[in-house]
């Protein structure tokens, strides 16, 4: 069949070694978006692999395969729940990218696995536990300033130790925020996460001889596993880039996983029952403000962690990081995934990142366009892309019929 295929198509291609290259990775994408195990599921795959090829030839050549790759991406993890093994899959998918995008959208998806940690992190607190945090810019500015002072201050390059000593500082700071904010729910909860956010921010704003102020301070390319990759002279930021998506690709893997791990456990099923009914986890011996504590304590580390990758990639830090809008933007994250399924802030991280990016660069009025974007999504799809996907593919699975 695939020489069929082949042979079908040569007269309109110049046939040469490695043609079947291209046609592999395309036949794969197609499967993905029809449907594992689906003859049906391949055929509409491939239509819409043809159209969204035609049209992105036609309208946004620079992007074509980007768009297709991450249509695939999208639709992997959307149905994350239903196939097995899926996990490995999507990582193989992420590892091939580079291999067919070019060097802008590679540091831009590496943006978007930042963002999608940051996301994953936030949404222990607000879909797990149920409290809607506005003050998590402060958590990824402290990792991100982390970076920025062991270099400035201690010549540190490493970023393995970036991430050793940034790690226990910003579960530090949220293990002190988070003592003070569990103690409150609903709206006063998040009230209290902006204030304090906010007090971080006006203190690195004001402290400008340590922080640099508005002007923020520069972050030098890190080198990558103790030292077995260091980036200076020609082409240096071509191959950072390059190993640095990898970096970043590894690293958001093991979070998934760990927040896989945290979500199934006992302990991630009392923050379901805490959030679903409180009064009946207390009456059941839950220790709701420990449990919340706890759950605090991870998100903010997980938004720290994603701080510190952020901040080599961006090559600067600025007191912007640590400001309430920021926090807006994580939470838009989680909502426009969907916060009530796990793959969702993942999503929503990756689209978000795109979204941001190509409005920013289309229109000055791109925050009024982000708006828009929120209000229809709330109002058309309020459990999330992620969220609407997995309904409609649950109405299309066949139902057992009973004994």
């Amino acid at each position: 069949m695939a020489g069929l295929g082949r042979a079908i198509i040569v007269p309109t291609q110049t046939a040469v070694l490695g043609m079947g290259i291209d046609a592999l990775i395309l036949a794969f994408v197609v499967v993905v978006i029809g449907g594992l195990g689906s003859l049906q599921g391949a055929l509409v795959g491939a239509l819409i692999v043809s159209f969204v090829r035609t049209a992105g030839i036609q309208f946004f050549p620079e992007i074509e395969l980007a768009v297709l790759y991450l249509i695939a991406v999208l639709v992997l993890l959307a149905l994350l729940p239903f196939y097995v093994g899926l996990y490995q899959v999507q990582l193989l998918t992420y590892a091939l990218l580079p291999f067919y995008v070019g060097l802008y959208q590679v540091q831009l998806l590496t943006y978007a696995l930042v963002a999608a940690i940051a996301a994953l992190g936030f949404n222990l607190l607000l879909g797990y536990t149920g409290l809607l945090s506005f003050g998590h810019s402060a958590f990824f500015g402290i990792g991100a300033y982390t970076v920025a002072f062991l270099l400035r201050d201690a010549g540190i390059h490493s970023m393995e130790l970036y991430i050793a000593i940034g790690l226990p500082i910003a579960a530090l700071t949220s293990a002190l925020l988070g003592y003070v904010c569990v103690r409150h729910t609903r709206i006063f909860f998040g009230i209290l996460t902006l204030a304090l956010s906010q007090v971080v921010y006006s203190l690195a704003l004001k402290f400008f001889w340590i922080t640099g102020g508005t002007d923020g301070l520069r972050v030098a390319r890190p080198t990558l596993l103790a030292g077995a990759f260091i980036f200076t002279g020609a082409g240096s930021f071509q191959r950072f880039i390059d190993a640095y998506y990898y970096y970043v690709l590894a690293v958001f893997a093991i979070c998934v996983l760990i927040m896989w791990v945290i979500v199934h456990s006992p302990f991630g099923k009392a923050l379901q029952a805490i959030r679903d009914n409180e009064t009946r986890a207390a009456f059941l011996g839950l220790r709701i403000r420990r449990f919340r504590w706890v759950a605090f304590l991870i998100s903010g580390t997980f938004t720290g962690l994603a701080g510190i990758l952020w901040v080599p990639l961006n090559g600067l830090t600025t007191p912007e990081v640590l400001y309430w809008p920021f926090s807006g933007e994580i939470v838009f994250m989680t909502l426009l995934g969907g916060f009530r399924n796990f793959t969702g802030p993942i999503v929503g991280g990756l689209l978000f990142t795109y979204l941001k990016t190509y409005a920013v660069a289309t229109t000055e009025y791109w925050q009024l366009l982000l708006g828009v974007v929120l209000v229809l999504l709330v109002m058309l799809l309020p459990t999330g892309i992620v969220g609407a996907i997995s309904a409609a593919a649950a109405k299309l699975r066949p139902k057992e019929k009973a004994a």
